[in-house]
């Protein structure tokens, strides 16, 4: 028999062998620039039987534009799409799934952004203080900037929210909800309690994306003085995971504990600066005594009182709800110019403004459902698999089945 160069793993190690070939993968990849034809998602891995539409797609599109302090771009920006694989009658087949999203501003840009040889008309070459400009240039060897914003342009996530979507209808079939709000802009902070799984569109209908009312009209003032200052305003998000059983997550990999993926996940949104999980870095201020969800065990099951955690220890969620918060810096893009350098006179100068917004933090929040929305679906596909919607749901209550018993 032929020897292609691919032998079978000993007895001793072909379990571990197989099963990191077989263990369920959800997968994504996104493409295209902030001005060229479109922008593209390509998650592979989801199970046949998926429910999914382009009438859902689009509204979670809308929502990543929604918020008090979005510029102008927000109705320039539309979301044409269309779905070019992987979903049949309005259901996945268990192949890839592909969008695109199209720009119709294309025609404006076709020249500037022509994928034929030829040189740029307007390379810009004052790279923007707190954007991937100066860096992305070095690194790419160009003193066109364009070059690199336009691909670490925000507005990538637009294919991430096709992703979050199709990831959110995936944890729905197993009663897994994932919602945001925003808990800060600038130093006006929102109280009152956490919103509910269904409070989505209570939250979404504040012109900040939050429940709190006497916050809501101090955030749009603070985001109405930034305006009138020609300056930007940053803030906190939370995002709320209801449903996740105990144990998704691993206390055993590195690479695979629930609350470094969720992070990092979080960490990928452009403009974000830090992570908590649960309480965070206000735990570290705390004694131990205080800085941990004591066990019960009451009515056949167990409970904690407190949830300082966020839903995850050792890397694994607990079955509390899931809670994490995710910093924004104000953005970068200013309507007055910050100084920089010219990359190839290297004299000062202002650097180039792209269209830009006040404050994107009730958006940032729907971006940071969509990827944690992501890192849940990846990982109970993980540990629950399933080539088919059916074979996942039913292996998701045969779970919970057995965490009852326990």
């Amino acid at each position: 028999m032929p020897d292609f160069g691919c032998r079978m793993p000993d007895s001793g190690h072909r379990a571990a062998g197989l099963g990191s070939n077989l263990v369920a993968m959800l997968r994504f990849l996104t493409a295209g620039e902030s001005h060229g034809p479109g922008l593209v998602a390509v998650v592979e891995g989801l199970p046949a039987g998926l429910e999914v539409s382009s009438d859902g797609i689009a509204h979670e599109l809308r929502r990543r534009r929604l918020g008090h302090g979005r510029g102008r771009r927000m109705q320039i920006e539309q979301d044409d799409l269309e779905m070019l694989a992987g979903v049949r009658f309005g259901k996945t087949m268990g192949g890839p799934v592909a969008v695109i999203i199209r720009n119709t501003e294309w025609p404006k840009w076709n020249e500037e952004m022509s994928a034929d040889p030829g040189e740029p008309a307007r390379p810009l070459t004052t790279p923007r203080p707190g954007h991937a400009d100066l860096a992305g240039m070095i690194k790419l060897d160009t003193h066109d900037a364009r070059d690199v914003l336009e691909r670490s342009s925000a507005r990538e996530t637009a294919a991430r929210t096709v992703v979050g979507y199709l990831a959110k209808q995936l944890l729905g079939t197993v009663g897994v909800r994932v919602i945001s709000h925003v808990v800060a802009i600038g130093e006006v902070e929102a109280s009152g309690p956490p919103p509910a799984a269904d409070d989505l569109a209570r939250v979404d209908a504040s012109p900040v994306r939050t429940l709190d009312a006497e916050a809501e009209a101090a955030m749009v003032a603070a985001i109405d003085r930034a305006h009138a200052a020609r300056d930007t305003i940053g803030g906190v998000v939370e995002v709320l995971v209801f449903g996740v059983p105990p144990g998704v997550g691993s206390h055993v990999h590195w690479d695979r504990r629930i609350d470094g993926l969720l992070a990092g996940g979080l960490m990928s949104i452009p403009a974000i600066k830090g992570v908590d999980i649960g309480d965070g870095t206000r735990s570290a201020v705390r004694p131990g005594s205080e800085a941990h969800d004591e066990i019960r065990y009451e009515s056949g099951e167990f409970r904690r009182d407190t949830d300082r955690a966020g839903g995850i220890e050792g890397g694994v969620t607990t079955g509390q709800t899931l809670r994490m918060r995710a910093a924004m810096k104000p953005l970068s893009t200013l309507m007055r110019p910050l100084g920089t350098v010219d990359v190839v006179t290297k004299e000062p100068a202002e650097a180039f403004r792209e269209r830009s917004d006040v404050c994107a933090v009730p958006a940032a929040g729907v971006v940071a459902e969509q990827m944690v929305a992501y890192v849940v679906a990846a990982e109970m596909l993980r540990k629950f698999g399933g080539d088919t919607v059916d074979d996942f749901v039913a292996a998701v209550d045969a779970y919970r089945k057995r965490v009852e018993s326990f």
